[in-house]
């Protein structure tokens, strides 16, 4: 684990997985789960050097003075901060799920600091736009599975609750909704989340935020850079059919659909997660 100071004196720690290509900073998503969850990204790192910083409040950074700076537009300046000292006038910039997010609206404040951006089962929440449409579909599409009748219940708990800690008690028979395949791999990821993630800054992720969704797409609008949308066909947040209308916001976006894919789909099949992401950047760095 590595470590930096951020702009407010926070220590914030990173892990650098070495592979065979330039660095790819990732946003982990929960909100407020540590960067281990990301694992490899099936095995992503045998193309690029993955840079996976624990977001301030969870895994090895520190809890700031101010719990408000866990706030997601407040975490951009932790992005910036860690560009800085890894010392890269531009990056790509991978943000998985919540940290999406954080990765779209750094786009949106240092567009000149983008080479590329990847958006891996993003939330559209921090731009204003829905991550859920047509997703009873998607839970009717599901509802041979065993753990169905149990797992849906669950759903509605959580789309209900009024913050993480009241979602919590329901996400162990929610999770398998989460996944593409819910089988020893899925289960076992799942039962780390509760270890690997902080209430206190999932609580303060969106604690009062409100998007400006007209300046924000205005400013995505004017990205010269291009944008990887990866959705998976099985994920509930964001579904494949929340996807294009976030693309359309963007001059240069490609959506990739991974059949079968959930929430985490490097888990489900690792290499066609890998290989739509280092094909993605291979064009990129052809391009640009």
């Amino acid at each position: 684990m590595e470590y930096f100071t951020s702009y407010d004196g926070t220590t914030l720690a990173y892990r650098v997985l070495h592979g065979g290509g330039p660095p790819l900073i990732c946003v982990p998503g929960g909100p407020g789960r540590a960067a281990a969850y990301l694992g490899d990204l099936g095995g992503l790192d045998a193309h690029r050097t993955l840079v996976l910083p624990d977001t301030r409040g969870t895994g090895s950074s520190a809890m700031p003075a101010d719990p408000t700076t866990c706030r997601v537009d407040r975490l951009v300046a932790d992005v910036e901060a860690l560009r800085r000292h890894v010392g890269l006038d531009t990056i790509d910039l991978l943000g998985h799920s919540a940290g999406a997010g954080v990765a779209l609206l750094y786009a949106a404040a240092h567009p000149e600091r983008l080479h590329s951006l990847v958006l891996a089962t993003p939330s559209f929440a921090a731009i204003g736009l829905p991550s859920d449409t047509g997703a009873e579909e998607v839970l009717a599409s599901r509802a041979a599975e065993p753990w169905y009748a149990q797992a849906l219940g669950a759903y509605r708990a959580v789309k209900a609750a009024r913050s993480f800690a009241e979602a919590a008690p329901h996400r162990p028979a929610f999770e398998p909704l989460m996944y593409g395949s819910w089988d020893a791999a899925a289960a076992a990821h799942a039962a780390a989340d509760p270890v690997q993630r902080s209430l206190p800054v999932s609580e303060a992720f969106y604690d009062g935020y409100t998007p400006d969704p007209v300046a924000l797409h205005a400013r995505l609008a004017a990205l010269r850079v291009p944008v990887l949308i990866l959705a998976g066909e099985r994920d509930l947040w964001p579904t494949a059919a929340s996807a294009p209308r976030a693309a359309a916001l963007f001059p240069d976006a490609r959506v990739v659909v991974q059949a079968d894919g959930g929430h985490y789909p490097w888990l489900d099949d690792p290499a066609a997660f890998a290989s739509a992401v280092a094909g993605f950047l291979a064009d990129a760095g052809t391009r640009l």
